[in-house]
């Protein structure tokens, strides 16, 4: 099974059996029972069968709602899984999939084989709100994903930078009160490190510059405001820490790649979904 397009975060949940997962551009991992993938880019990838594959590829075989069978009818099947896409209801999916690890890999989790168990559990039954329950296992389940992607071996992105206590302060400081003329070394006092330090340990864990973090965290708010709020674009600057209109346009449209006046117009011809994220 291979899927090549783009744009929508993939995850799976392997139920029972095993599989080979080849992403691209990354090393060929075998997935087992308890295992948990989510490819937020969604990148081109393929799952095969550790058996010796069958003459030829049939097409999946609807079996139940939302429930297909892929390869030979008469064979057993040796691999159950939950897959799915989700969708990121925010205007600035970039700034998120950039602090994202490029796939997460979750194996030996308690708390997420618990989870799997119950989701497991919920769609083999059919009792009244199964689909509700669904939705909010796979809330549950995703976020226990990503927590679980902190630590000193996962890869740079914002949830490793929230796991270090130090530059937690920075972050929350950030995300508080973005309108505060931050400098590299007002956030290393925050943090309570030296300025090289901070700025070194920032880049390492985060895997961008305190001062790029902060310049994306503040044309996200101000995106977000031009598409919700119908403000102009002098009260939008003030809002997101610019002094004056004409400073903010030039970052906007540099970081953007369009005027914030055309961006606003754009935003608010279209129907907007109020949920954070979408399963």
């Amino acid at each position: 099974m291979r899927r090549d397009d783009h744009g929508q975060p993939f995850y799976a949940a392997v139920l029972e059996g095993a599989c080979r997962l080849a992403i691209d551009g990354e090393a060929e991992i075998v997935l087992t029972a308890g295992d948990f993938v989510l490819i937020p880019a969604a990148s081109a990838f393929a799952a095969s069968s550790l058996v010796a594959p069958s003459a030829g590829r049939a097409p999946p075989v609807k079996v139940g709602p939302g429930v297909f069978r892929l390869g030979p009818p008469e064979m057993p099947p040796d691999l159950r899984m939950l897959v799915g896409n989700c969708t990121f209801a925010s205007d600035d999916v970039d700034l998120l999939l950039s602090l994202l690890p490029r796939f997460v890999h979750v194996r030996g989790v308690g708390r997420l084989a618990m989870l799997l168990g119950l989701v497991n559990e919920e769609s083999r039954a059919h009792r009244p709100g199964r689909e509700v329950v669904l939705a909010r296992l796979l809330e549950v389940l995703l976020i226990e994903a990503l927590r679980s992607t902190t630590g000193p071996t996962a890869p740079s992105g914002l949830l490793r930078g929230l796991a270090d206590e130090r530059l937690a302060a920075a972050l929350r400081r950030m995300h508080e009160r973005p309108t505060v003329p931050w400098m590299v070394a007002a956030l290393a006092r925050e943090a309570g490190l030296s300025r090289s330090t901070f700025f070194e340990r920032f880049r390492r864990e985060v895997g961008v510059a305190p001062m790029a973090y902060l310049l994306a965290w503040r044309i996200a708010l101000a995106k977000d405001l031009l598409g919700r709020e119908g403000a102009g674009v002098a009260e939008v600057a003030e809002r997101v820490g610019y002094g004056c209109a004409s400073t903010f346009s030039t970052a906007f449209a540099r970081y953007v790649g369009r005027p914030p006046i055309h961006y606003a117009r754009e935003q608010r011809a279209q129907p907007r979904s109020p949920a954070p994220l979408n399963v």
